[in-house]
């Protein structure tokens, strides 16, 4: 008996990021699809871009979350485009991360570039982040790599806690 795909997503929705354990990947948005084509499950995975090297554990850990629950016949198909882009991030995910200390991408920063097919431009002035934190709009762009190569490093001003900042993309 096939597991219902309603199933499945709640299964996948239970795997943390290994990288931001406090955020599942269906809460990043690189599950794309669940579909049962004839007796095996394909599972679609957008990595968060194309170096990641999360990438093998969190292939790994959807194998294993599956097959724990009976899944016996799997495939982990990967697709590259649509690129993912922090737009792809779940609200309340975005929530969760400002929760855990780490500032969640600017609503709308990662679509701007993607208007009729243009690259977001990577250069220029860092965003204006508030603090998660104290809230306060007075930071400062330390560095532009952080913890992970999809964070950068920023700094409170007025509680003058350092934070990172989940890079839109």
């Amino acid at each position: 008996m096939q597991a219902e795909t309603e199933q499945i997503w709640r299964w996948l929705s239970e795997i943390p990021d290994p990288e931001i354990p406090v955020i599942s990947l269906t809460d990043l948005g690189i599950i794309r699809d669940v579909d049962w084509q004839d007796d095996t499950l394909v599972v679609t995975v957008t990595p968060t871009y194309s170096g990641c090297p999360a990438t093998s554990v969190i292939n790994l850990e959807i194998e294993r979350k599956l097959r724990e629950n009976g899944i016996e016949r799997l495939v982990l198909k990967r697709q590259l485009s649509p690129p993912w882009t922090t737009d792809w991030i779940a609200t309340e995910a975005k929530e969760k991360l400002r929760s855990y200390g780490i500032a969640p991408p600017i609503d709308g920063t990662a679509a701007e570039g993607a208007v009729a097919g243009r690259v977001r431009r990577l250069t220029g002035a860092a965003p204006e982040v508030p603090c998660p934190r104290c809230g306060s709009a007075r930071t400062e762009c330390v560095s532009q790599f952080g913890s992970t190569p999809c964070k950068a490093a920023y700094r409170c001003r007025d509680c003058l806690e350092p934070f990172d900042y989940f890079k839109c993309i």
